[in-house]
């Protein structure tokens, strides 16, 4: 025998109404009688006048016994007028109203029939008869709201008294449980239930002396206990809107208890007003301002974090005002399921089983997704040069909006940068990798010093400890913070992201829980929350429903990025993610820029590591690694000296005699819209190794007596950066093409 569904708060058993059955003309001959038409003060005026009037015509003209008339009246007067007003519950006066309609109206045409209803009397007492009706009829409809508007206060006013009467018993069995547990005597003064039925909160006055609201906040397991709550249900204790008073957010239905999948919404959202990032114990959404706030979220394996990203991912999508910006040493395992919808528009990759092709003009989900340390490097440095072109281009904006932080809309979207799996970008095994050293000091120079501008970053790793994060700095700079519980024992990441929060996490063990807070102003305290549930599904909805809503970056961002953000998705860099089974890419996409030629052999120095290369790396797009580990065409060692075979007079003359890596570094500097550029920079735009790259040009300048301005350094944030200028690397070049 099926039991019977349960009732939930989506009200899926409440049974449907039921649709009226149309009669089937074939078996119907009789036609229904209804004594409840629907009629107002005027048209059942005229109804009854022009019924009672065509009736006496018709009677007079066949000789009707002028009893019929009057017999069908007193039956209305019974039908319509007494029983449909007793079904319906309608006041006296309208059941007086309806019974002598139909009595007049009978009545009336009884006398026609028989004094003849063709007459100027006839005529004038069927007109009185009419205006007479509606005026009941109109005299008893305002009573009957009058009278419906009473019955709805009552019963309005009971649900009051049975609410208050609910109200005044928890109030009364929570003051006493907490002079039971904590001994403190508090005065209940609200109880509030909330919306979703899945708990309350109360609020309460405390006494004087030394009671305070912590002391109960410290009891909060110990009230869970004593109320018998059930499994993962808690007790949430904060300060009230004053001191002396506390609140209490009781739950009663465990809502981490179960799995919820992300909500089939993808409605626009902006970074300015809040995106949802799970549900709170009330069933309420957490809802994060990131404006001008970074996030680090901390999880084990295990804990659902993945998952979380994903969620993450689709907020930001969401938003018509965020380019989001990924980066995942893992092989880009985070950003690659929101490329899927592109690739199969483009042909690179086959149509997901059971799925429609997407149309063209799908965007990929992400605006860049970097895998190796070299393209994260990439975005990191663009994020500066546009944080930089921001302050400069912008500045007429701010002072028009009178405000001194970037005004960011769908025309000057924020830049969102996502890292995953931060350990193994912030906390590189060997920090004498220089590209992983360069990666790690630009994302904390970038997350300190981009807020104002418009561009802010969110981060995951597996612990707060400094040995995964780097250092203490990150934390710092996350005012906002998630901690994933499960699968953690001992609860460190909350202690490391809350240290003076007091969150039972035993309580929040099931996937996905955890607890977030977010500090500021406009943050809110350390409370559990429940993580929702994503899948490839989910993400493929998500990509193809904002893909039109997605924004670009704004020209002057755009500018500054340079070619490393126009070229992001050609082959060469991009290619691993349609790469096929035997390593090798499929045909481009349609969209793709084309990458910049390497720079021909003949002649000059030998840079070929210095050109971008598709090395067979982990990922099959090479990267920084790859191309350090080959050790840059020239040698370390200075008392050997350079192999400028181009310079000797017994060489053959190359079409273009000037050594192709000042012709690249000069390009690079000029297309960047500057008139220098920074080593670090530099080597970045080159794809070189920085140490490296600067020794070669300070040599190739030296060889043709071209002086460096200046010894070529600059002090930025306490660190020395040599730099190289767009002119004198021209004028090297001008003295080879003599």
């Amino acid at each position: 025998m099926n039991q019977p569904p349960e009732h939930t708060l989506n009200l899926t058993n409440v049974p449907k109404s039921k649709t009226r059955k149309t009669p089937n003309p074939k078996t119907t001959w009789v036609p229904p009688l209804d004594w409840a038409a629907t009629h107002g003060p005027v048209s059942g005026a005229i109804s009854a006048a022009t019924g009672a009037g065509a009736m006496a015509l018709l009677g007079a003209a066949t000789h009707m016994p002028p009893g019929i008339p009057l017999a069908v009246g007193a039956a209305g007067a019974l039908g319509h007028g007494i029983g449909a007003s007793i079904r319906r519950r309608l006041t006296g006066r309208t059941m007086a109203g309806r019974a002598a309609s139909w009595l007049l109206a009978g009545g009336w045409t009884t006398w026609a029939i028989t004094t003849g209803p063709l007459t100027w009397a006839a005529a004038g007492t069927l007109a009185a008869l009419g205006v007479g009706i509606g005026a009941m009829a109109s005299n008893a409809a305002i009573r009957e709201e009058a009278v419906e508007l009473e019955r709805m206060s009552d019963e309005a006013r009971a649900a009051v008294r049975k609410m208050n009467g609910e109200r005044e018993a928890l109030a009364k069995e929570w003051a006493e449980r907490i002079h039971r547990v904590t001994g403190i005597q508090v005065a209940v003064f609200a109880v509030e239930f909330w919306k979703t039925g899945a708990g309350f909160s109360l609020a309460a006055e405390l006494p004087g002396g030394s009671a305070t609201w912590d002391r109960i906040a410290a009891a909060a397991r110990a009230l869970a206990t004593d109320a018998r709550l059930p499994l993962g249900c808690t007790v949430w204790v904060e300060e009230g809107d004053r001191q002396g008073r506390v609140v209490l957010d009781i739950a009663t239905v465990n809502v981490m208890a179960s799995e919820y999948p992300y909500p089939d919404d993808y409605s626009a959202l902006s970074i300015l007003t809040g995106i949802p990032w799970g549900l709170l114990p009330n069933s309420d959404q957490a809802q994060v301002l990131l404006r001008e706030a970074c996030a680090l979220i901390l999880g084990p394996p295990g804990s659902g974090k993945s998952t979380f990203v994903d969620v993450v991912l689709a907020g930001f999508a969401r938003c018509v005002d965020v380019v989001t910006w990924v980066i995942d040493l893992k092989a880009g395992a985070a950003g690659i399921p929101w490329m899927r919808p592109w690739l199969e528009a483009q042909g690179l990759k086959a149509t997901k089983a059971g799925a429609d092709t997407p149309p063209a003009g799908t965007r990929p989900g992400v605006d860049w997704l970097a895998s190796t340390p070299g393209e994260a490097l990439r975005i990191i440095r663009a994020a500066l040069r546009i944080n930089a072109a921001r302050q400069q281009g912008y500045q007429d904006l701010m002072d028009a909006e009178n405000t001194t932080l970037l005004p960011v809309s769908a025309k000057l979207p924020q830049i969102m940068v996502v890292v995953d799996e931060g350990a193994e970008l912030l906390s590189a095994p060997s920090f004498t990798d220089q590209t992983m050293k360069a990666l790690q000091e630009g994302v904390k120079k970038a997350m300190r010093t981009t807020r104002a501008m418009g561009i802010r970053f969110v981060l995951t790793a597996v612990d707060g400890n400094v040995s995964a994060i780097g250092d203490t700095a990150i934390r710092k700079f996350s005012p906002v913070g998630v901690a994933l519980t499960s699968g953690e024992s001992s609860g460190n990441n909350v202690n490391k992201l809350f240290p003076s929060a007091k969150v039972d996490t035993r309580q929040l063990r099931a996937k996905g829980c955890g607890v977030i807070g977010s500090a500021g102003a406009d943050g809110f305290a350390p409370t559990g929350f429940k993580g929702w549930k994503t899948s490839p599904s989910m993400v493929r909805d998500a990509v193809l429903a904002t893909n039109d809503r997605r924004p670009r970056l704004d020209k002057i961002s755009e500018e500054a990025a340079g070619l490393e953000y126009t070229h992001r998705w050609d082959p060469e860099r991009a290619g691993w993610l349609w790469a096929n089974a035997t390593g090798t890419t499929n045909t481009p996409a349609p969209t793709a820029q084309t990458a910049p030629a390497p720079a021909p052999a003949g002649g000059g120095l030998n840079l070929s590591a210095l050109r971008d290369q598709t090395s067979g790396g982990e990922t099959g797009n090479g990267g920084a690694e790859d191309e350090l580990a080959e050790v840059i065409a020239f040698p370390n060692a200075r008392p050997q000296g350079l192999n400028l075979t181009s310079l000797r007079k017994d060489s053959e003359p190359a079409a273009d005699p000037a050594p192709q890596l000042l012709v690249r570094a000069h390009t690079a500097i000029t297309a960047d819209g500057a008139d220098r550029m920074f080593i670090a920079d530099l080597a970045t735009a080159l794809s070189a190794d920085a140490q490296t790259l600067g020794a070669e040009l300070n040599a190739l300048l030296r060889a043709v007596g071209v002086e460096r301005p200046g010894a070529g350094t600059v002090r930025i944030d306490g660190a020395s950066k040599a730099g190289f200028y767009a002119h004198t690397l021209e004028d090297a070049i001008k003295r080879y093409r003599r």
